[in-house]
């Protein structure tokens, strides 16, 4: 059966949990306002393209291709981006929600999240390479054998991660931070002195 293919075009203000979503081929498309929750983009292969302003919570993601992607002021609340397919996933996240998702061992080295919400979200085994977290929530995100090589933590803020399992060669943190580095060692620290 052929791909349907869809370049350079605008899809706003679409319900899509009430209008169908074709799956295809999407390059350089645009999706602002667009509700896509709970929607089966499985196999679906996106270039390019930019989701403002729209909901993407629970979609179904598997095999999806998400490459040069970026999510604006989006929800993407429990999304499987471990499901995905992994070669040339590509991402950047603007203020967005991204809530009880899944990095699980996915390669994503170099994203940016800025002024990004990620609690309770799964980076377990996830290369983080060079991953700048900037102004993020990361209440309960969970970084476990993670490669945070050269990852920038500096204005980031709620996070815990235990450095004896973490490779965190070359990251940056900021003084301010660096409880949620200490808090696995069971140790304290006394600025008064």
């Amino acid at each position: 059966m052929p791909s349907t293919n869809f370049d350079q075009q605008v899809f706003e203000q679409i319900d899509f949990t009430t209008a169908p979503f074709v799956p295809g081929i999407y390059e350089d498309c645009t999706f602002k306002h667009c509700n896509l929750s709970g929607v089966d983009l499985s196999h679906t292969k996106f270039y390019s393209c930019s989701f403002d302003t729209c909901n993407l919570s629970l979609c179904k993601v598997n095999h999806t291709v998400f490459n040069e992607i970026t999510f604006k002021h989006t929800k993407l609340l429990g999304l499987r981006f471990d499901s995905c397919n992994e070669f040339g996933l590509v991402l950047n996240f603007e203020n967005c929600i991204i809530d009880h998702a899944s990095f699980h061992a996915c390669k994503i080295p170099k994203t940016l999240f800025k002024q990004c919400q990620l609690h309770g979200t799964d980076f377990t085994e996830t290369d983080l390479s060079g991953v700048q977290f900037e102004r993020c929530d990361l209440l309960d995100a969970v970084f476990s054998h993670s490669k945070l090589e050269k990852a920038d933590f500096r204005t980031a803020f709620n996070y815990q991660i235990n450095p004896t399992i973490n490779n965190l060669k070359k990251a940056k943190f900021a003084l301010s931070g660096i409880s949620g580095l200490l808090t696995y060692l069971d140790i304290t620290i006394d600025l008064t002195h």
